[in-house]
């Protein structure tokens, strides 16, 4: 598949998955990209899903239940297929049916929800997977374009009024209520969005990370259609 994202230097692409797990982050990649052009019917699959909250995860077991076409059946299969691709890599994937992530609305001058640009952290050496089949597709952005939300002065302000404690414990506040690790975006700046049928490695906060981590986010939904994703 042709390469879309060519003039990035935020993104490496593989064309097979062991190439993706394989693949080492370095320098200012903190991407890596499985480019495919899926087949099969994945619209198909979201409609005879039934969605119980909203965000619901599908098991295996529901997607063998489903009665399907033959491009349903394909895209079925595709699914499957990477579920067991990562599992047997020893990751924990999660396909989920979205309407919508719960919003942060506490607090009016900061966001800490996924549809806030931000970064994952773990505490032991781990990436992030995920793979949108259908619908709108997340969002990442490089490092240089955005600013941390705890470093900006009249957040920083705020949030301080919030704590009303001793400096030293302001900063274990910040991590405490992940506020640290939530991003606002520079003027002018061109997110790159995911796309639907590629497989993407992004870089998390970790002690053993040589990289800086992928700063991304969920995106606003489209009107009256679910998301399929795939995550872990």
């Amino acid at each position: 598949m042709k390469n879309k994202f060519p003039e990035n230097n935020q993104i490496g692409m593989v064309s097979t998955f062991s190439e993706l797990i394989n693949t080492n982050f370095q320098g200012a990649i903190n991407a890596i990209c499985w480019s495919r052009n899926l087949v099969g019917d994945f619209k198909e699959i979201v409609s005879k899903l039934q969605l119980k909250e909203n965000i619901t995860e599908v098991f295996i077991e529901d997607l063998l239940a489903l009665q399907l076409s033959e491009k349903g059946n394909m895209a079925r299969e595709t699914i499957l297929s990477d579920l067991q691709l990562l599992a047997d890599f020893g990751a924990s994937p999660s396909l989920n049916l979205l309407k919508s992530y719960e919003r942060d609305e506490e607090l009016d001058f900061i966001s800490t929800d996924v549809y806030s640009y931000h970064i994952d952290r773990s505490t032991i050496g781990t990436d992030t997977f995920l793979c949108t089949y259908h619908g709108a597709s997340s969002e990442i952005l490089p490092n240089h374009q955005v600013e941390q939300k705890i470093l900006i002065p009249e957040i920083r302000e705020k949030l301080k009024e919030l704590h009303n404690g001793s400096e030293a414990e302001f900063e274990t506040f910040l991590k405490e209520y992940y506020f640290d690790l939530h991003y606002q975006p520079k003027p002018n700046i061109q997110p790159i969005i995911l796309g639907l049928g590629h497989l993407w490695k992004l870089a998390v906060d970790h002690p053993e990370q040589k990289v800086l981590p992928c700063v991304h986010r969920a995106p606003i939904e489209n009107d009256g259609e679910y998301r399929l994703l795939l995550i872990c």
